[in-house]
């Protein structure tokens, strides 16, 4: 692991403890890609705003017990992503 991916893994280790969620796993790769197709499909500001949404619906499907956390952010980053391809494709 380079020095990025262990900043990386420490800041998103450090943002759970302070929202209590030690528990949750992130897959930080999954989430910069999908900034990445964000930036590029849309416009750079829709990266982080693409995020927040797809953690917030895994959130709210996770919590409301449609799906479990891990079932939740993976639907949730697929469906972000095929947002992003067509946008992408519309380009």
């Amino acid at each position: 692991m380079d020095e990025r991916d262990q900043l990386l893994s420490q800041w998103c280790e450090n943002l759970l403890a302070a929202f209590e969620l030690e528990e949750s796993r992130v897959d930080i790769n999954a989430v910069l890609a999908l900034a990445g197709k964000a930036a590029h499909a849309v416009v750079r500001p829709a990266a982080p705003l693409t995020t927040f949404v797809a953690g917030y619906a895994a959130g709210l499907a996770a919590a409301s017990g449609q799906a479990s956390e891990e079932v939740a952010m993976r639907s949730a980053l697929a469906l972000a992503t095929r947002q992003c391809d067509a946008a992408g494709a519309g380009s």
